[in-house]
C-alpha cells in the first residue's frame, strides 16, 4: 500500500513542478514559434516569455503570478485501493502548496468575496473522476489562469450551420480575443454532446501535449485548418502582431442531439502549465 505521507509529498512535488516548469512540448513549440517570426517585435515578446520560462524553471517558482485554480483530472481504475483517499490527500496537499510553493489565493466566495486564502471552498479544488479499468490511478494537473479562462466561450449553432459554422464560430471568437489570453495560446475546442459536454471535451481537449493530432483523420485535418486560419489573423504574441497567435487547436466531440450543434471554446495562455501522476496498486507513485 502507498502511504499517505509519499501520495502527497509526490503530489506536491507535481504541483510545483506543474506552476515552474512547462513541459518539453510547449518549450519546443514556443521555440520554434520565435524562430519562425519575421516581426521584431514579435520575437522579442516570444524571447521574453522564453526568458521568464527559463528562470521559473530554474529558481523552482511559479511561471505566472497567477497560478490559477488547481484542476485535477483523475483516471480512476475501479481495482485501485487508493479511491477513497484521494479527494482528501487532494485537498490537503493543494492547501500546502498555497504557502509552500507559494501559490496565489486564487478562490473566493461568488457572492461576497471572501477568500479563505488555501485554494479551497465548495467546489475546489475542481476534480474529474474518469473510471477505467484496472487498478492504476493516473492524476493529471492542470492549473488554469483566470485570464485565459475568462476568453472561454459557448456557441450554440445551429446543426445546418455545419462545420463551416464551427470554423467560424471558433476562428472569430480567437480574433476577436486578441492579446486578452496572453497569447500565443493552445485553443480546445469541444463539439456535440450538450452545452455542458461540449466545454468539458474543449477543457480536456487542453491536456494534450502540443504536438498531438486527434486520432481521427476529419478531426486532425479541422485541427490543423483552424490553427492556420487563426495564426493568419495576425493577431501575434501578447497580441502585438505576428505570426503566431496560436500554438496549436484541439478538437474533441461527441455525438448531438439532431437539433443542435454546441461548440465549447476554451483558450489556455502560452503558460500551458500540467503535469501527471501514476499510483500502481503496489504503492508506487512517480510523477510522469
Amino acid at each position: 500500500m502507498v502511504e499517505e505521507s509519499k501520495l502527497k509529498r509526490t503530489l506536491l512535488v507535481a504541483l510545483t513542478k506543474a506552476v515552474s516548469t512547462l513541459p518539453a512540448d510547449v518549450v519546443n513549440a514556443l521555440n520554434w514559434a520565435k524562430a519562425s517570426e519575421n516581426s521584431e517585435l514579435a520575437k522579442a515578446q516570444l524571447g521574453a516569455i522564453l526568458r521568464n520560462i527559463e528562470i521559473a524553471s530554474k529558481e523552482s517558482i511559479p511561471i505566472c503570478q497567477d497560478t490559477g485554480i488547481q484542476t485535477f483530472y483523475i483516471e480512476a481504475g475501479v481495482a485501485s485501493p487508493y479511491l477513497g483517499q484521494l479527494r482528501s490527500v487532494i485537498a490537503e496537499v493543494v492547501s500546502e502548496a498555497t504557502e509552500a510553493i507559494p501559490l496565489r489565493p486564487n478562490t473566493v466566495h461568488p457572492f461576497t468575496g471572501k477568500n479563505p486564502g488555501d485554494n479551497l471552498g465548495r467546489g475546489m479544488p475542481v476534480i474529474h473522476w474518469e473510471p477505467v479499468e484496472g487498478d492504476e490511478v493516473a492524476i493529471t494537473l492542470l492549473p488554469k489562469g483566470g485570464g485565459s479562462d475568462n476568453m472561454s466561450a459557448l456557441r450554440m449553432l445551429f446543426p445546418s450551420e455545419g462545420i463551416k459554422g464551427v470554423k467560424k464560430a471558433v476562428v472569430d471568437h480567437i480574433v476577436t480575443c486578441g492579446g486578452k489570453p496572453c497569447p500565443p495560446t493552445l485553443v480546445g475546442v469541444g463539439i456535440g454532446g450538450g452545452s455542458d459536454i461540449a466545454m468539458m471535451l474543449a477543457k480536456r481537449a487542453l491536456l494534450r501535449e502540443i504536438d498531438s493530432h486527434h486520432s481521427e483523420r476529419e478531426v486532425a485535418a479541422l485541427e490543423e485548418e483552424l490553427l492556420e486560419l487563426i495564426n493568419l489573423s495576425g493577431v501575434g504574441p501578447m497580441g502585438l502582431g505576428g505570426r503566431t497567435t496560436s500554438l496549436a487547436v484541439h478538437v474533441e466531440y461527441a455525438f448531438r442531439h439532431p437539433g443542435s450543434l454546441p461548440v465549447g471554446i476554451q483558450v489556455q495562455c502560452w503558460a500551458d502549465r500540467r503535469a501527471k501522476v501514476r499510483v500502481n496498486a503496489g504503492g508506487s507513485v512517480e510523477v510522469i
